[in-house]
């Protein structure tokens, strides 16, 4: 007999050791996860809301965490709570049903439309507004909301002694004139509250670069804190610093398309908001040296149209972003949004919504603690406020109204503001301690 070695292939028998291989080893990459699981998620549930919200806001300082607003299913929620350990919650303040001028339903003493840009006074007891189609300016009073001085005429443009052409950014000064970017009589004006020129930079209808004779159409044009006027203009992204005795110390073509509302940092450096889409903040200098710049080319950090960029800290940057329906925070450190008001895209009149935001100002804590009426509207127990203006209501429908400060710490050129068609050291956020100031914002 013969013996024979012979190799069997058995593809059944490699087919079942393998399956049970892979069965082994699922098993136990399971087990592991489950172990990991357990030691690196235990405790995630860190706090139970006082009702199922979403689309809420959070912050914290120190050890306190805040919950603010949220979505509960059925209405929009303006209650701001607070924990210190995740269990218990109370109730820290609520977000403002609005400080609003005019108030809904109530006819104002003139026409409010188009209100593009809103400032406190020097003592924070009233705010002027100007409304740029409407061809006026208007002084209300804080917070009682009386129409108390007014400029130009309703919906009439033009160059003479009580008239205007589409103003821009006024103010009201502490020797008690107010000024005004008369943006297409090309001029400056420095008006008395009996309502006559005191002064003027440019001239009527003269409309080029020879400051401060002779000035191009104005953007803006902001007090500095000696009595000078930093101006710019479009036509070429002129910005202009005269000096209280109306000389022209400096003039600079500053790098951006369309240079919206120049704001004094400090000495040589100035903030400027580039109004176009995709839009910029930059600092610079005097000579037009950009010292830092933000602007995102695309993405939720895009800027579309920014009207207005102001420090409202150390290391914040607040921005209106005009078409994206919404005022942000920056971090000059990061370059990231850390905060913001609105809903990206979304314009709506409703709380935490806004509607073309055009101009902002800053509401400090120590300057309304001085005033009893102001300071209960920002305690926690009433509501905490801060003012908004929104050119983009309907004919009539404009208005002045509060948002809330938490308690917690180039495709396409420039457009024009009016018909919206295109023309050619960080010390962290939020800090451990810290107290929000209300903002000022007009949309």
């Amino acid at each position: 007999m013969t013996a024979v070695s012979s190799s069997c292939v058995c593809p059944q028998r490699d087919f079942e050791r393998q399956r049970r291989r892979l069965r082994r080893a699922a098993t136990e990459s399971a087990s592991a996860a489950a172990r990991t699981e357990r030691t690196t998620h235990r405790g995630a549930v860190v706090a139970h809301l006082p009702r199922p919200l979403s689309d809420l806001a959070a912050a914290s300082i120190g050890h306190t965490v805040y919950i603010v607003g949220g979505y509960d299913g059925r209405a929009r929620r303006a209650e701001i709570y607070r924990t210190t350990d995740g269990r218990l919650f109370s109730l820290a303040g609520r977000l403002p049903v609005g400080l609003r001028y005019p108030k809904p339903g109530v006819t104002p003493a003139m026409p409010f439309r188009f209100d593009d840009d809103a400032f406190f006074g020097p003592h924070r007891d009233r705010v002027i507004s100007n409304q740029e189609d409407q061809h006026t300016i208007e002084v209300i009073s804080f917070p009682g909301g009386r129409l108390l001085w007014r400029y130009g005429r309703v919906d009439i443009a033009g160059s003479r002694p009580g008239y205007l052409h589409t103003p821009d950014d006024a103010y009201l000064l502490k020797n008690g004139l107010i000024t005004v970017a008369d943006a297409y009589n090309c001029r400056v004006l420095f008006l008395s509250r009996s309502h006559a020129i005191v002064r003027q930079y440019g001239t009527a209808s003269v409309c080029r670069h020879n400051p401060p004779a002779e000035l191009g159409p104005i953007n803006g044009a902001t007090p500095l804190p000696d009595g000078g006027t930093l101006v710019s203009e479009i036509n070429g992204s002129w910005v202009d610093n005269i000096g209280p005795n109306g000389r022209l110390r400096w003039a600079v073509q500053a790098p951006v398309s369309y240079p919206s509302d120049p704001q004094p940092l400090g000495p040589n450096r100035i903030l400027i908001a580039d109004y176009a889409r995709p839009g910029h903040a930059i600092i610079m200098t005097r000579s037009g040296r950009v010292l830092w710049r933000y602007g995102p080319s695309s993405g939720p950090g895009e800027l579309n149209h920014p009207s207005l960029a102001a420090r409202i800290a150390p290391g914040l940057i607040a921005i209106n972003d005009d078409y994206r329906h919404r005022v942000v925070l920056i971090s000059i450190r990061t370059r990231r949004i850390v905060w913001q008001y609105g809903h990206t895209d979304v314009p709506a009149r409703r709380p935490g919504y806004l509607n073309t935001p055009d101009g902002l100002d800053l509401l400090r804590t120590a300057d309304a603690q001085r005033r009893p009426v102001v300071r209960s509207l920002l305690s926690a127990r009433k509501q905490q406020g801060s003012l908004v203006t929104s050119p983009g209501q309907p004919a009539g429908a404009a208005s002045l109204a509060c948002v809330g400060a938490v308690p917690t710490p180039r495709t396409g050129g420039a457009r024009d503001r009016r018909t919206g068609r295109d023309q050619g050291r960080d010390r962290g956020w939020p800090r451990r301690g810290a107290t929000f100031d209300a903002r000022c914002l007009s949309s």
